[in-house]
């Protein structure tokens, strides 16, 4: 009888000292080498043009693929600075992608794209380079009606577009 329990706990803590070595060091290791790229990607350029049904923004991207957050704001504002951006529209949204910079590695800018700029587009009116921070870029685009836009991104070479929908203007 009492062989069994003896036996029985000898064996639960070779399991638990072998499962205690092995999964923290796996969780450590492959995590960390996927979730960090060895640069943040870079912001190089951001263009647009006009289609039928929409206009579509592209910002071009060297190095890694950012993730992208837009959100609807009242007012753009420089990022650290707070300053306000001076893009007249009715409607902003504010595109964030991270971990990414619009400079090297000796602080000098890689984007070469607009800073501030207003765009003739059917619903696309302007667009703001508004930060370059603590390993995020931001960009400020503005409206004169309420803006429907979908993210995603293209590949070789990696950007990240937006098309903002518009009323058929071709047909």
């Amino acid at each position: 009888m009492h062989h069994h329990p003896s036996r029985a706990a000898i064996v639960a803590g070779v399991v638990l000292t072998a499962v205690g070595a092995t999964i923290p060091a796996s969780a450590v290791t492959q995590p960390k080498a996927a979730a960090t790229p060895s640069s943040p990607a870079r912001i190089v350029n951001a263009r647009w043009a006009g289609h039928c049904t929409y206009d579509r923004l592209v910002i071009d991207v060297q190095g890694g693929t950012p993730s992208v957050a837009v959100s609807r704001v009242s007012t753009l504002r420089y990022d650290p600075s707070g300053k306000k951006v001076p893009l007249t529209g009715k409607y902003f949204l504010s595109i964030r992608l991270s971990p990414a910079v619009a400079h090297d590695n000796a602080g000098k800018s890689v984007y070469k794209g607009p800073r501030l700029v207003k765009i003739p587009l059917y619903k696309l009116k302007g667009l703001a380079l508004t930060g370059d921070f603590e390993g995020v870029v931001s960009f400020g685009t503005a409206f004169q009606t309420k803006p429907a836009y979908k993210v995603f991104k293209l590949h070789s070479p990696e950007r990240v577009v937006l098309d903002f929908n518009h009323t058929n203007r071709c047909g």
